[in-house]
Formats: C-alpha cells, structure tokens, sequence
C-alpha cells in the first residue's frame, strides 16, 4: 500500500478514535455510504473539526478542499495532503479547485465538499453554493448529505479548545446527479439538485441537533 494511503489510516485511525472518546461521537444511517466507487458527501458546516468528522463515515481516504494557507509551509502541507487534503484560493471561483475536484471523483475517490461554502453559525442552513451540484452533474456521481449535530458546540468559532460535549451524525441517502439532454445538465437541474440539496441538509442537521439535545 502506497505511503500517503498508510499515512491516512494511522491518522483517521487516532483522530476519529478520539472523536468517539471525547465527543462520545455517534453515526447513522452509515448504509446510506456507497461500498465503490466515488461519491460526494456533501455535510453541514459549524466547525474547525467537521472534516475529522466527515472522515469518520468510512474508511475509504475522503479528499477534501482547505484553504491554499495550510500549505504555506511544507511539512504542513504534505501532512494535509497526505491526509487527503488539497489546496483552494479562497475568496476566489477557483476553476483550478473545481478541476482538481473532478480529477478526484474521476480517480475513483470519495470527495467532501462542504455546500455552505464555509462555517457557519446557528440553526439555518445557510444558502448553498452550487459547487457540489455541478462536480456531480460533470461527473455522475450521487451527492451524500449529511447532517452534524453538536459540532459547534465542541468548537465554536473563535475557540482554541473542543469541549467533550455530544456530537451525532446522521448520513441522508444518496442524491442523484443532475441530468439533462445529452448527458449534459442544464443551469436550472443544478440549480434543482442544490435547493433540493438545502431541504435534506436542513432536515438532517434538525435531527442531528435533536439527538444531542441541541
């Protein structure tokens, strides 16, 4: 097995593991994960620690994007890109974000892609980008919402500490892509899929609040 993979398992091994201890960290409806092929999960976003969350879902390496910073320097960087991680400009559209993505799906890898575009605070579910949609649609992958109750909670924005409070997490079934004439989507399918997309994340994340009684 190739180094990085290795390198992945030994840390989401300890960094999930530790999740589970100090969050009590709960799952369901892990059925809802693909047992092949690449997919894009598509979680809510309150916090610094939902990616060692979102990682938690399955063993296979998730891909995910992190601000172009984390790779400022090298020994960071290739720990986060051993980890599954690659760099994006923020701030920007970043075509170079959105082709490296499509060049992960069409690698044969899980991909996270956090739809809100950043973390967010409260209840809401924050208008969504378009980005999930769209990789899906180029691609034909399904789309994996999933809802994260108690993140914020563990660590608020701002905090330097995660608080052992009760963190539960609730993957939705898999959305199909968009589809269109062709096999092309249309703005308006990507448009669908991503209000659609909305709808499920607002509801799982509700249910993921109730179980930890937020």
């Amino acid at each position: 097995m190739r180094p990085d993979l290795l390198f992945y398992r030994f840390a989401r091994s300890l960094l999930v593991g530790a999740c589970r201890l100090w969050l009590r960290m709960s799952f369901e409806g892990l059925e809802n994960i693909p047992d092949s092929g690449p997919f894009i999960l598509a979680p809510v976003h309150r916090s610094n620690i939902d990616t060692v969350i979102a990682a938690g879902v399955t063993r296979r390496r998730m891909r995910f994007m992190g601000k172009d910073s984390l790779w400022k320097y090298r020994f960071p960087g290739a720990v986060f890109s051993a980890l599954g991680g690659f760099p994006v400009h923020r701030g920007s559209a970043d075509r170079e974000a959105l082709r490296r993505c499509i060049e992960v799906i069409e690698g044969g890898e899980p991909l996270v892609v956090f739809p809100e575009g950043t973390r967010r605070s409260g209840p809401l579910v924050q208008p969504l980008f378009e980005g999930a949609s769209y990789i899906a649609a180029r691609t034909g992958v399904p789309i994996v919402p999933v809802g994260i109750g108690g993140s914020e909670a563990a660590m608020p924005r701002g905090s330097k500490m995660i608080h052992p409070v009760k963190v539960h997490v609730i993957v939705g079934k898999a959305m199909d892509a968009p589809t269109g004439d062709r096999g092309r989507a249309s703005r308006r399918a990507v448009h669908d899929t991503t209000e659609a997309l909305h709808s499920e994340l607002q509801r799982l994340f509700d249910l993921a609040q109730a179980r930890v009684g937020a």
